[in-house]
């Protein structure tokens, strides 16, 4: 059974940094793509950020290009969203999900497990 939990969500101020992590088990981790999505208050779901099985593929949003930088360290089993210079428009639940393949995808549909979250408020 995959399991997938995130941790390191919190309270920041705009201009500020987090480490986001998702640490992952029930099955090969290294095998698998993985994607950082986000849902704002009142805002549907969006793609933020993915990687590819080996991290040699990566993916972003235009809204967070050049400001997060997702990352996977397989030997953990876990993968990383660092963020820098946030904004207050990054508030938002933010998940981890799996694919049950090695490519990167942007769309939430192709994504098989996901976590439950973790909340990241921006002050302005």
């Amino acid at each position: 059974q995959v399991q997938l939990v995130e941790s390191g969500g919190g309270l920041v101020q705009a201009g500020g940094s987090l480490r986001l992590s998702c640490a992952a088990s029930g099955r090969t981790f290294s095998l698998y793509a993985m994607g950082w999505f986000r849902q704002g208050p009142g805002k549907e779901r969006e793609f933020v950020a993915a990687i590819s099985w080996s991290g040699g593929n990566t993916y972003y949003a235009d809204s967070v290009k050049g400001r997060f930088t997702i990352s996977r360290l397989n030997a953990k089993n876990t993968v990383y969203l660092q963020m820098n210079s946030l904004k207050p428009e990054d508030t938002a639940v933010y998940y981890c999900a799996q694919r049950n393949t090695a490519v990167a995808g942007r769309e939430a549909e192709q994504y098989d497990y996901w976590g439950q979250g973790t909340q990241v408020t921006v002050s302005s």
